[in-house]
């Protein structure tokens, strides 16, 4: 096979060395880049001054939270739909609910999960080297998850005021926590493949092992608390003693956001419109529900996106791929936002089906829509604005403005309400899903 690969002779790189040299633009271009970076010297002035902040709908949902080195975005973004919710119906101007608290759950269900998939595949004969059993080692305890996984969370084990359980040095720095989690599992795993008939033995200490790790960390989670307020308008309320179920079900629950849809825009040619997909050994709560999604062209995505703003007045999560075309600082998505293939002399276009196929692009962070401009036709979308989590020290205080061209290329998921859904795709919605692999690029998490 190494005969077939030709080497990079020093003959070819005087020539490449020598097509450089004799380009006036590429030297430019390296003075430039070299001095200020390839975004500066990148980005469009024309398209950045006029991706203008402004919007027909916006939604007031506080100061912008901060997930910090972690990648709990989808549980940031979620719990940030739902704060809305909360707010409005405690009539209270600042809230926030525990994003550390939500992650505690996460974590330690996974572990059950995790222990409980792999010893399946081990029981079933699953050689350890297939490229399944590595993927489920290598994809294990990471910080991302989906709307779904977030749902799961609630409905099991509530939420609770951030003031309550909050944050702690290991749920701001995930890294460290993470790898002993890893490491653990790894080793329970490497204990179930030598020893079979040990297995539910084995799942029983890795737990225990799991849970202990998890409380050192982040602290042992509250299961009730006192609750007390005072409203907008200087009214005090006092609950008394309440459990994170009851203050889920009673500050969220009408909202019905468990019962929400998760719309995709799979842009492959052979997985169908107006079809279920799921991804196999994919969740986080063993019996919960499993993590599926409607294939749907990107207009009926953004259609409902808009309803849910406009219409019903509330925030929207969504999952994008959010590194192309971001400018970070200002705030900013659109397609071309910057010209990188002007400063490199090189075509970089590839559509959404190819960017997915050829492993350029996936969803990998969780956001909340929370406005929308929308034409005088009341139907045309014009641009986005986005509440992130990444802080208040960037964009507009936290939150981000993104051109309606950026959510056609960028945008792959959202969370609906099922009502909007016409009566073919709620049909849909009760077949059963196409189930693809694992290392699926659908199957990227937030």
């Amino acid at each position: 096979m190494s005969d077939k690969i030709s080497p990079l002779s020093s003959h070819d790189l005087d020539d490449l060395t020598s097509e450089f040299e004799g380009s006036k633009s590429n030297v430019m271009a390296m003075n430039a880049v070299t001095a200020a970076g390839i975004n500066k010297v990148a980005r469009n002035y024309d398209r950045a001054r006029l991706l203008q902040r402004r919007f027909s709908t916006s939604l007031d949902n506080g100061e912008a939270t901060h997930q910090d080195r972690s990648g709990r975005c989808w549980l940031f973004s979620s719990l940030n739909v739902a704060r809305y919710v909360a707010k409005k119906t405690m009539n209270i101007k600042e809230f926030e609910f525990s994003q550390n608290y939500a992650m505690y759950f996460d974590k330690l269900e996974r572990v059950n999960y995790f222990l409980q998939d792999i010893a399946n595949l081990i029981r079933e004969g699953e050689p350890t080297d297939s490229r399944l059993f590595q993927h489920m080692l290598h994809d294990v305890m990471g910080d991302g998850g989906q709307w779904t996984m977030a749902m799961n969370v609630y409905k099991k084990y509530g939420a609770v005021p951030k003031d309550l359980y909050p944050e702690t040095e290991s749920s701001k720095n995930t890294g460290e926590l993470d790898t002993q989690l890893r490491r653990m599992l790894h080793t329970a795993v490497s204990q179930m493949e030598k020893s079979p008939e040990h297995i539910d033995e084995i799942i029983l200490q890795a737990t225990k092992a799991g849970h202990r790790i998890l409380t050192i960390h982040l602290g042992e989670p509250p299961k009730s608390f006192d609750w007390e307020w005072t409203d907008k308008d200087g009214e005090f309320h006092r609950v008394g003693e309440i459990t994170p179920v009851e203050f889920w079900n009673r500050y969220v629950g009408d909202a019905d956001l468990e019962s929400y849809v998760c719309l995709v825009d799979d842009p492959r040619h052979e997985h169908a419109k107006g079809k279920k997909i799921g991804i196999e050994h994919l969740n986080n709560v063993a019996g919960g529900d499993p993590t599926e999604y409607l294939n749907v062209p990107i207009q009926f995505m953004k259609d409902c996106a808009r309803d849910v703003l406009v219409e019903q007045g509330i925030p929207v999560w969504f999952g994008a791929d959010c590194h192309p075309m971001m400018d970070r600082e200002d705030g900013a998505w659109a397609t071309d936002l910057f010209e990188y293939g002007k400063v490199y002399d090189y075509d970089f276009t590839m559509d959404k089906e190819e960017r997915v196929r050829f492993a350029d692009s996936a969803m990998n962070h969780a956001m909340a829509f929370v406005g929308v401009d929308v034409a005088d036709d009341n139907k045309t979308t014009r641009r986005w604005r986005v509440e992130n989590s990444w802080g208040t020290k960037i964009a507009d205080k936290g939150y981000f403005t993104m051109g309606d061209d950026w959510f056609d290329q960028y945008v792959f998921e959202v969370a609906v309400p099922k009502a909007l859904l016409p009566d073919e795709y709620l049909k849909a919605l009760d077949e059963p899903a196409q189930m693809l692999p694992a290392w699926d690029p659908m199957g990227a998490l937030a």
